[in-house]
């Protein structure tokens, strides 16, 4: 059965306190308000993930997520963090492959896997994003461009390795835009990366949950989830109040 899952991508925003404060009303409002099928994942910057994880180990309904791993297991790599360091702490969730890691750090697919690989050998549960750019829509490959990046970055995986991922589908062109897909637009690619990853894995393929990381706001949340393929959202700014958070995860 697919999970529901509202997961809240920090980017690089909040003080130690700050974040501190957020993740504690969350973790209070989320557990007395929020359907128990509903999970909540908060993906903080590194500096908060082992504070963030304390509070979130004893919660029936929010979870820890980094926003990223480095490739490798160990080594001379200043500023990276890596997938058993993130484990260690009691961190569940990994985003991976970012549209922004995509753009600002060019990782590839290639290096995707490597990174999907390690944080599932260290027991993480991979976010792993996808999307086109307005251009890449505009040109009609937006469907093929999605699936190579699914492809090159999963299809490697047996059936057992690939059962835990989740999908977050995101149109580059809504992000941070103010734009938004429209249900109809979400349904229609979400269904195609259903059929896409149902063609690789079968029954295993269905049950994936696919999110949308498309400016998702309290006040078309609704709508967004109402697709048949929609089965939560990658949540950025509205993730950082957290009523307005709350209030998406009590959309479903």
């Amino acid at each position: 059965m697919r999970k529901k899952i509202i997961a809240g991508n920090w980017k690089m925003n909040k003080s130690f306190e700050d974040g501190l404060k957020l993740a504690a009303e969350v973790v209070h409002t989320a557990d007395a308000e929020v359907p128990a099928d509903v999970h909540l994942v908060m993906c903080t910057p590194a500096i908060h993930l082992a504070a963030v994880a304390k509070l979130t180990a004893s919660s029936r309904s929010v979870a820890t997520g980094a926003q990223n791993i480095y490739q490798k297991d160990s080594g001379a790599f200043t500023g990276e963090i890596s997938a058993d360091m993130v484990a260690s702490i009691g961190v569940k969730y990994v985003i991976l492959g970012h549209s922004e890691r995509r753009e600002y750090f060019a990782e590839t697919n290639a290096q995707l896997a490597d990174k999907v690989n390690l944080a599932l050998k260290h027991g993480l549960t991979p976010i792993f994003c996808c999307g086109e750019t307005l251009a890449q829509r505009e040109a009609g490959i937006h469907f093929t461009f999605v699936k190579q990046q699914i492809t090159e970055s999963l299809f490697h995986l047996s059936p057992e390795q690939y059962a835990t991922i989740v999908i977050a589908y995101e149109p580059i062109w809504a992000i941070g835009t103010g734009v938004t897909a429209s249900s109809s637009q979400a349904q229609e690619i979400h269904l195609e990366i259903r059929k896409h990853l149902a063609s690789k894995y079968g029954d295993v393929g269905q049950d994936t949950s696919i999110l949308y990381g498309g400016s998702a706001k309290p006040s078309n949340a609704k709508e967004l989830f109402a697709c048949p393929d929609v089965d939560g959202g990658l949540i950025g700014g509205a993730s950082l109040v957290a009523r307005d958070f709350i209030d998406i995860a009590k959309s479903y």
